[in-house]
Order: C-alpha cells, then structure tokens, then sequence
C-alpha cells in the first residue's frame, strides 16, 4: 500500500452499529462515491460491522483496514483512541471492548432519571429507538431524540444544554485506560491514535503529559484532519505531530448526512512533510 500523503484516505467514521446513522455497506458506497480509496470504519467500542464494512469496500476496489474508536477515562475526562489495522477477531481486543461497554445501559437510564427532573420523560426508551445496538446506546442517541421532540434544533443545540457537565442529563463513565486501549490495539496487530486531540478541554501541560505517555507506552499517531478541527487547528496538530514524532492521519468522523461537521472524503488532503498513519499499515 502506498504511503504517499496524498491519498484520499478517510480512517474515522461510524455505522448504526454504534452512533451513526448508516449501515456498513452504505458508508462503503459514499466514501467510494467521494472519492476515498483507503477506507475504515471505526465504530465506538464495537467491532460488529467489520466483517460487512470490509466486504463492501473490496467489493468497490477500496482498499480498507478494520478500525475502532475505543473510550477512555484520561485525567478524569473521556478522550477517544481510534485503533487501524487491527485484527477485529482478534480475543484480547474483543473481550477488553465487551468490558468497555457493559456500563453503557445503567448509564443511559441514569441520564433519562435526570431528564425526567427537569420536565422530560421517556428519554430512555425514545433514546433506545435511535439505538441500531441497544448494547452501545450512547449520548448521541439522547440527543436525536431531543431533536426529535422539539426540545431542541439540532443536536448541536442539544450539546449546549444538555448531556454535557453541569447540564441535565450529564452522567460521566468510567471507560477504559489509556494503557488498556493502547494494549488491546497492538495485540490485535494495529496501530493507535489519538482522535480528534483539539476538543479536548485539557490545558497544555496536560495534553503534552497526554501525548508523552501515548508515545512511551506505544501509541504511534495523531489525528491532524479531521472533521471537529479548523484549518488552524491542521496547522497546530500538524506541528504537534511532528514535535512528538507522531505519525498523522486524517478522518472526517462522519456520523449522519445531516449531523456531521463535514462528509466521508472531503477533507483537505495531508500535509506532504507529514508522514501519514497508513504508512505503518503491512
């Protein structure tokens, strides 16, 4: 596989199998249709669409590597990891995401408990109908049914009032460890990144604690395009990568037509002095 910068690789994205809206087969069929030619589906803590999102893509002649976006519990907050190249049979991953989502459904019926105390009922069932898997109903799902009932416009509203700290609804998780989700990525044969490092509401000396200990314990790359950043911010993370040593990837973390900051493939390309995730990939 090449490992030239200017690929149209989209590494980010997500099904009905965990919070997206799209089925495996018709995300294959809109990166290929934009243009993307390496391709992966990383659904939150979940494998269950690999099988079905790989099919779809070398029925297209996409190339494509088996992905996923695992939760973490860092410095009290929750950061994402996104493993590529994985083997997703592989046991040690699949028993540690299994872990990683059991507390998902007390979670969710504690967040429907505190909406019902600020005059809205019915948010763990209505939650539950956006959920394609139950086992991964998350706080995108609350949030399509707040649109849905009118409380607010769109779920970018709904995350400014709701679901998010000091906001009805907010319940934190516990999710994995950072050396849990690095280990499990490289039993499964892949490579780890940090998602999306520019929404994270960690200062400075944090985020370089973050990255100096994602490096040590094997952790190879960065997210630099991705669709949550600015152009300013491809700029920053593009230099934070190569401070690091970091390699870069790029993934538009496409959920729904609607919802998603940007579509599968229609990011800028990578910077060409960065040296690209995919480059890693055998």
């Amino acid at each position: 596989m090449s490992s030239i910068s200017n690929i149209n690789a989209d590494l980010h994205c997500h099904s009905v199998v965990s919070d997206g809206t799209l089925t495996p087969e018709e995300l294959a069929q809109r990166a290929y249709a934009n243009g993307v030619r390496l391709w992966a589906l990383t659904d939150h803590d979940e494998l269950g669409g690999q099988e079905r999102a790989g099919a779809a893509a070398h029925a297209l002649g996409m190339d494509y590597v088996a992905g996923v976006e695992i939760s973490v519990t860092w410095m009290g907050q929750t950061i994402h990891i996104v493993g590529l190249g994985i083997d997703s049979a592989h046991m040690g991953i699949v028993e540690g995401l299994r872990l990683t989502r059991e507390g998902r459904g007390n979670r969710a019926k504690l967040m429907a408990e505190q909406l019902l105390k600020v005059g809205i009922p019915g948010a763990y069932e209505g939650a539950l109908y956006f959920a394609g898997n139950h086992d991964l109903i998350s706080r995108t799902h609350f949030a399509r049914f707040l649109v849905e009932r009118g409380i607010c416009k769109d779920t970018n509203q709904v995350f400014k009032n709701y679901l998010v700290e000091d906001k009805p609804g907010f319940v934190p998780h516990l999710w994995a460890t950072l050396d849990n989700a690095v280990a499990w990525i490289k039993l499964a044969g892949g490579v780890a990144v940090i998602a999306h490092p520019g929404r994270y509401k960690l200062n400075a000396m944090q985020m370089d604690a973050l990255y100096k200990h994602f490096k040590d314990i094997g952790g190879l790359g960065i997210e630099v395009i991705t669709g949550s950043h600015s152009p300013d911010q491809y700029l920053t993370y593009g230099k934070i990568a190569q401070q690091y040593g970091f390699l870069a990837s790029r993934g538009s973390d496409f959920h729904d037509p609607q919802e998603s900051y940007i579509d599968l493939g229609t990011l800028p390309l990578l910077p060409e002095h960065l040296t690209p995730i995919w480059s890693a990939f055998h």
